[in-house]
């Protein structure tokens, strides 16, 4: 007999979840008198309401299925989209919120008291010809979990990874099977339901680059969890979210921006992160006068920064997370531990100028060789794909022990031989110094802080903004 749930397996050792096929789940939500919706794909074709069709019973689950192909006909039914743009988070939810609509207002409930219904749709760009885009889309389900009920969404972007049309219109097809299964019997654990996305498919086919859940199901779900629950299990190399707290796409916000990333651990945000990106931002702006109207400002922190003692304390990280928003910081989270990584991965979204705000020691990382061995072409590799699109990285100093200040001018690298290159990219103006700093502040830790934070000692608020401060004690955070 053929398993529906999520059966427990032991298999030696271990116990592993057992994957119903992408057949039993269609079959089992099509024998669910209950459930029934719409399927609206635009893009790659109805690959997922196909497997409906195929598994048997899909008259009790399918109340319409359609592509609006032609832009004009999408337009007469959707309306059309101020940037002209097809493959975007509001022509998603514009398809929901037109199907959902007219699924209420042309069935009877009357008729199927017990209904709960749903509107899936895709908007989808597959790769194309010359295989320089490999493709990307926009993934959603609209749905109720009890008859008359409110409804909850899940809104996800993906990036395709295969080089074949036909591979990504299969991807596509199980994903949004995976999709509205995990919807009707996985939403009580938004975890749960993220992983299995992947059933039947691998992370070298797709990214699941954001997510959103929304609705009275998933009132207490935090999506910035959500985001930090993609990049810790590999299935996004980086994700961002909002001041608000939504996930956000990287390749909306970053769209022909200049980027000035901050990366740290942020644990707490002390008066020499907002010092940096006070004067870093200010000594850009000033060398690119052209960048004023068009500037993203990113604090990243990467997943070691959010590792503590082996395990990943999520208190931790929303702590964080909490700070910064209420800043007004936009939030990126990635698995990137070099700097060049995270340069290529910003300027896939932006010809634009990219620059990088660290601390005296974080460049010595930079031109450490013991980081790169990975490479064939070792640290010359690195530095070649960090500096090839005229960065720039701002200095905040350090100050020694005999309280010499270390900045650009004085830093001397590990190896003499690398300190070549490092004078290098200083005289080419790639490497500059932040201007204006305490010499009072240079003594301040983060680490530090939060030990005096956790030991309730009472000065600790003085190496804090005040807001940052308040918000500790109000929310009683880091305790």
């Amino acid at each position: 007999m053929k398993a529906f749930e999520n059966d427990l397996v032991l298999n030696g050792d271990r116990i592993i979840e057992h994957q119903p096929a992408i057949s039993d789940k269609t079959l089992r939500l099509n024998l669910n008198k209950n459930i029934y919706g719409t399927f609206s794909e635009i893009g790659a074709g109805q690959e997922t309401v196909r497997h409906f069709f195929r598994s048997g019973g899909s008259s009790r689950t399918i109340a319409k299925a359609m592509s609006a192909y032609d832009k004009q006909f999408s337009d007469a039914i959707y309306t059309t989209e101020t940037d002209g743009r097809y493959v975007t988070e509001s022509r998603l939810k514009k398809m929901i919120n037109h199907e959902t609509h007219l699924m209420e207002e042309r069935l009877n409930r009357e008729d199927n008291p017990d209904r709960i219904y749903f509107s899936y749709a895709n908007t989808v760009a597959t790769i194309d010809f010359a295989k320089k885009f490999k493709g990307h889309g926009w993934v959603g389900i609209r749905f109720q979990t009890k008859p008359t009920g409110e409804y909850n969404e899940i809104i996800l972007h993906i990036q395709f990874k295969e080089n074949d049309v036909r591979l990504q219109q299969q991807t596509l097809g199980i994903l949004g099977v995976n999709l509205i299964y995990g919807a009707f019997y996985q939403h009580n654990d938004p975890k749960k339901l993220i992983e299995h996305l992947y059933d039947h498919l691998d992370k070298d086919q797709l990214e699941i680059d954001t997510i959103n859940f929304s609705g009275p199901n998933f009132k207490e779900v935090d999506n910035r969890l959500m985001s930090l629950f993609l990049v810790k299990n590999k299935m996004a190399s980086a994700v961002m979210f909002a001041p608000n707290g939504q996930n956000i796409l990287p390749a909306n916000t970053l769209f022909r921006q200049n980027i000035l990333i901050l990366r740290g651990s942020f644990r707490p945000v002390t008066v020499v992160n907002m010092n940096m990106y006070e004067n870093s931002l200010k000594q850009f702006l000033e060398r690119n006068p052209d960048a004023k109207e068009n500037t993203k400002v990113i604090f990243e922190m990467t997943l070691n920064n959010l590792l503590k003692e082996g395990e990943l304390d999520e208190q931790d990280f929303i702590d964080r997370a909490e700070l910064l928003c209420s800043l007004g910081q936009t939030v990126m989270i990635s698995n990137f531990r070099e700097y060049y990584k995270v340069v290529d991965y910003l300027a896939q979204y932006s010809n634009e100028k990219i620059a990088l705000s660290i601390g005296a020691t974080n460049l010595l990382d930079i031109f450490d060789e013991s980081y790169y061995s990975n490479l064939s072409g070792g640290i010359f590799e690195a530095l070649g794909k960090l500096f090839n699109r005229n960065l720039e990285i701002y200095i905040y100093p350090t100050k020694k022990d005999d309280d010499t200040i270390v900045n650009s001018h004085n830093l001397e690298t590990r190896n003499t031989k690398i300190q070549v290159l490092y004078d290098y990219f200083k005289n080419e103006n790639q490497i500059i110094d932040i201007e204006e700093y305490e010499v009072k502040n240079l003594n301040i830790f983060s680490h530090e802080v939060l030990e005096k934070i956790k030991n309730n000692e009472k000065d600790w608020e003085l190496f804090l903004p005040e807001s940052v401060a308040n918000i500790i004690k109000e929310k009683q955070l880091f305790t």
